[in-house]
């Protein structure tokens, strides 16, 4: 006789009524009504790996806590543990299905975990998924929980592994720059303030002010990933703690610190931590501040490889691939032009969190879901921008050092190099007549009987126009018509 043909669906049933879900599916009537109810940005909770890792350390946390103060007992909190650990070794992510955008303040995505870790434990115990009786998503995966205290602090856990990793680039991009810098450190160029010629620099200088700023970001970020560390384990509901034990919460914080490795506290105050969502608000705000200034340095790279025949062609960008469909060789800086991009989708995700954050009424913010997508896709879109920027932009940048010089040498501007010599009113009437006559600045200097030839070739050498070596002497005074022009 043949064997019968396995069941293509199970049954499963909630408040609302019974629902047909795949056997072979690992998450149940929950998901499914969610994944029903919100098909709006066909993105589901799984590109964002490190969310769903959160998700589960809280329920690993939460089974360890319930079996330590006895409110679970050992067959069923260690099947928990063990299934919420292979999610967080990477398994089992496609079943995170919930749309990352949700109506409810979390809850579809709370139970999803639920039931995707309830039905892998259930599958490791020899039983068939669905099996509810025996180990209940709500009951016992779910137990002394909320998604009021599971959501949130999942999201600042995931988001705390998020921002190392992009952390880690940020880091690779400014050592990018500082190289650059070691390489570019006696490139002379002319400074420009407003757009206009100013007094010179190396090209060196430059970059290694762009790294310096990177630092400065990756600084204030660290420090803001401490927002992330305060959590409301053990709040439930509204902050009461209603329907747990009295050791719970100090039992999950400990279990969260030692499974995230992270230096979690629980908030002194649950209803306060439960209905406020501030701390998201400003460590959004510093990854905006981040996206801002790498904007800025973007600007400035397009600017100085602008041309390269009619703009100031002063640094040479690597060439990723045709630029025109019309304009055979042309070459645009695509890279940081997606980089500016993903800093104007940074700062419209910033003033999302802004709005949501304000949005929350009484006990609770219902608006957690965009929070917390809207910040999870800043940072993993600035980790990826950043990698494509150094990668196929900063590693590759070479110095159009023949230009540079040429324009060096015909920039008015070096005469702010001998103004403590000269004086400023001689330096400007010099400088005035520089622009008029084409001529070279050292030249007029010398021929007005201000300084001698040496003299002049010493003050204008690269690191005294660089500024790395700083000169001042008593300055003559001498009036603009004293000179023999």
């Amino acid at each position: 006789m043949a064997s019968a043909a396995p069941a293509l669906t199970r049954t499963e049933t909630d408040s609302l009524g019974s629902m047909e879900i795949p056997a072979d599916a690992y998450w149940g009537i929950h998901t499914a009504r969610a994944d029903a109810n919100f098909p709006i940005t066909k993105r589901p909770i799984s590109v964002y790996p490190d969310l769903v890792i959160a998700l589960a350390m809280v329920k690993q946390a939460s089974a360890r806590a319930n079996k330590e103060i006895g409110v679970l007992d050992a067959e069923r909190a260690d099947l928990i543990d063990r299934a919420a650990q292979r999610v967080i070794d990477g398994e089992f992510h496609d079943q995170f299905t919930v749309g990352v955008i949700q109506g409810g303040a979390g809850t579809s995505t709370n139970m999803n975990a639920n039931e995707v870790i309830t039905n892998i434990a259930l599958e490791m115990a020899g039983r068939e998924k669905g099996d509810y009786a025996f180990l209940s998503p709500i009951d016992h995966t779910n137990r002394s929980q909320s998604t009021n205290d599971v959501y949130p602090t999942a999201v600042k856990i995931g988001l705390s592994l998020t921002l190392h990793s992009m952390l880690e680039e940020l880091d690779l991009l400014r050592r990018s720059f500082l190289r650059k810098a070691g390489e570019f450190h006696d490139v002379l160029k002319v400074g420009r303030t407003q757009l206009q010629d100013a007094v010179p620099m190396t090209l060196g200088q430059e970059f290694h002010g762009f790294a310096t700023t990177l630092g400065y970001d990756h600084q204030r970020l660290s420090e803001n990933a401490a927002l992330m560390f305060e959590v409301n384990m053990g709040a439930t509901a509204i902050g009461t703690g209603i329907t747990t034990h009295g050791d719970y919460a100090p039992a999950v914080l400990k279990h969260l610190r030692q499974i995230t490795d992270l230096d979690l506290a629980t908030a002194s105050d649950l209803v306060e931590a439960t209905s406020d969502t501030g701390s998201f608000m400003s460590f959004s705000s510093s990854i905006k501040r981040n996206a801002i200034k790498l904007s800025k340095i973007c600007n400035d790279l397009r600017l100085l490889s602008s041309g390269p025949q009619a703009g100031l062609g002063e640094i040479n960008l690597p060439a990723m691939q045709a630029g025109s469909s019309i304009m055979p060789g042309k070459v645009n800086p695509v890279i940081p032009e997606v980089v500016n991009q993903v800093a104007f989708a940074v700062v419209g995700a910033d003033m999302t969190v802004t709005m949501a954050v304000e949005a929350g009424q009484l006990q609770l913010n219902a608006f957690e879901p965009v929070i917390a997508h809207s910040i999870f896709q800043s940072i993993t879109w600035m980790r990826q921008a950043m990698w494509t920027l150094r990668v196929n932009c900063v590693d590759g940048i070479t110095a159009n050092r023949d230009r540079l010089g040429a324009m060096v040498g015909a920039s008015v501007g070096v005469i702010t190099a001998l103004t403590p010599f000269i004086g400023y009113a001689a330096a400007a009437a010099l400088a005035k007549t520089a622009l008029l006559t084409n001529r070279n600045v050292a030249d007029l200097v010398v021929e007005a009987g201000l300084m001698s030839r040496e003299e002049v070739i010493k003050q204008l050498s690269p690191a005294r126009l660089s500024g790395l070596e700083a000169v001042t002497a008593a300055i003559p005074i001498i009036a603009p018509e004293d000179l023999e022009i």
